[in-house]
């Protein structure tokens, strides 16, 4: 079998480098550089993607290694048909490790042909640090990092308002563009760039809100021989999606005109207003997945479809979306929701895909500041009481986080602050230096966690505590039952 390469795959061919993008996951390979290679295959937009590392760690080898080539196998079902196909994608002309190659980082500012800039780097990656500072190379939040690869653009070009870009974040945050602008505005004000550049930010580039929807399950280890054999190549980037994919873009007409996708059957959206749609994805699809996640993984599954196919797990996340959820969600008929709710559901049974929720679980508390908390807070708007399978899915959170169960290690995957307080307040709590409710109290209040202060929500912290001691005496089944069941424990 042969290694991938442009030279065996008689793919060397390379359209102009015309995108740069942070991040090369599965997401963003399966989702954004799968559409641009069918763009390029079936308009004349003809355009490369540039991949940069967005973090230290880790340069993308087989990326490299590879040139740029994958494959994205995809299986669902279209227009009542079962679909399965697998797609070499030639998007990706080269990938730039900004720590190792910052000059070469910023020489891409200088390239006439760079109009848009993609970026995935999880709800965490888009904030303002003040210890970043203008002489890094490169600063440590990616923000930073675009923000002095578009005042080099600036003062290469002259401030030519041509040579702005646009600018299509895809991190699952609120008007993730209008974020990701008064991000770098902050940066251009702290680092004193000068009111030029600042006009030409607002004026000469274009920061689009988006909305992403595609399951992503990554490596698909039981068939790779199977995909492999019908290829004819190794690929150690081969990944596994479901045919479903939705890319909804809130942003002006040129933006459009220069993204041809009109001109293709993919599913992308140009709309006026993101908002409600985002609200209704985030909420019931992205929201599922993150409860999911320490609820099914504590009741000894690893997959969606695990959890799918587990009456008792599955109950309960069904009751999360129809009772908690979607009732939240007042600006759509509840028939739409409903159906929306249905759709997302049978997109996790889907057979063919193995989610780990392991990796599914990178960020959990970012995540779940974006995806549920915003739910808790209107169900007890709403409904003047604490929506109780939310708040399980924070408690088994918290036990998630003390990063073993069942003797078991848990690979938790977060930034460093949340993962030091969680670890600082288990081994507290374990020692008994502090009770349950002290332990959970400390954990709610921590800012750098949560964003704010969620002590302050009348009995949760009461309620987190009780959730993890029924956890801790009867087993996390048994806590589920009850709660889908409307008892109480004795």
């Amino acid at each position: 079998m042969m290694q991938l390469n442009r030279t065996t795959s008689n793919t060397a061919k390379k359209s102009p480098e015309r995108i740069m993008q942070f991040g090369g996951g599965n997401f963003l390979r399966a989702f954004v550089d799968w559409m641009f290679d069918i763009l390029n295959k079936q308009t004349d937009f003809d355009g490369s993607i540039v991949v940069i590392k967005p973090t230290q760690r880790g340069d993308y080898i087989e990326l490299k290694e590879q040139e740029g080539l994958f494959h994205v196998a995809l299986d669902g079902v279209r227009k009542g048909s079962l679909v399965s196909e697998v797609t070499l994608v030639e998007s990706i002309s080269r990938v730039i490790q900004p720590y190792t190659q910052w000059e070469e980082y910023l020489e891409l500012a200088q390239n006439p042909d760079m109009r848009f800039i993609i970026s995935n780097t999880t709800e965490a990656g888009i904030k303002f640090s003040v210890s970043d500072t203008i002489e890094k190379k490169p600063p440590h939040e990616f923000p930073a990092k675009l923000t002095i690869w578009l005042h080099h653009r600036f003062q290469h070009f002259n401030g030519q308002k041509d040579k702005g870009c646009i600018i299509l974040p895809c991190e699952l945050i609120e008007q993730n563009g209008d974020v990701l602008k008064s991000t770098i505005l902050q940066y251009a004000s702290h680092w004193e760039l000068g009111t030029e550049f600042i006009h030409w930010i607002e004026e000469a580039n274009y920061f689009c809100n988006t909305l992403v929807d595609r399951i992503v399950s990554g490596y698909p280890d039981e068939r790779s021989k199977e995909i492999l054999k019908e290829i004819g190549y190794y690929d150690s980037l081969l990944v596994a999606g479901e045919d479903y994919h939705s890319w909804i873009i809130q942003g002006e007409d040129i933006v459009q005109t220069e993204l041809p996708f009109s001109k293709t059957n993919l599913n992308v959206q140009f709309v006026e207003d993101s908002t409600d749609y985002r609200e209704m994805k985030v909420r019931i699809l992205n929201g599922a997945h993150t409860a999911m996640v320490p609820i099914g993984y504590l009741s000894g599954l690893r997959t969606v479809k695990e959890v799918m196919d587990d009456t008792l797990v599955s109950t309960f996340i069904n009751d999360l979306l129809s009772q908690e959820i979607g009732p939240t969600l007042k600006n759509f008929p509840k028939d739409v929701v409903d159906e929306f709710i249905h759709e997302t559901l049978d997109r996790f049974r889907n057979p063919t895909l193995k989610h780990f929720l392991i990796s599914i679980s990178l960020n959990s508390t970012s995540k779940f500041v974006a995806r549920l908390l915003p739910t808790l807070k209107d169900c007890i708007k709403n409904n003047r009481q604490l929506p109780k399978r939310i708040v399980f899915a924070l408690s088994s959170l918290f036990r998630f986080y003390q990063g073993t169960y069942n003797n078991e290690n848990i690979a938790l995957n977060d930034n460093p602050e949340a993962l030091e307080s969680f670890s600082k307040h288990w081994k507290s709590h374990q020692n008994e230096s502090i009770t349950y409710l002290q332990m959970v109290s400390y954990l709610l209040r921590d800012t750098t966690i949560w964003g704010e202060n969620l002590d302050t929500i009348n009995g949760l912290s009461e309620a987190i505590t009780e959730n993890l001691r029924a956890i801790e005496k009867h087993g996390i089944a048994t806590v589920i039952k009850q709660i889908t069941d409307h008892k109480s424990l004795v």
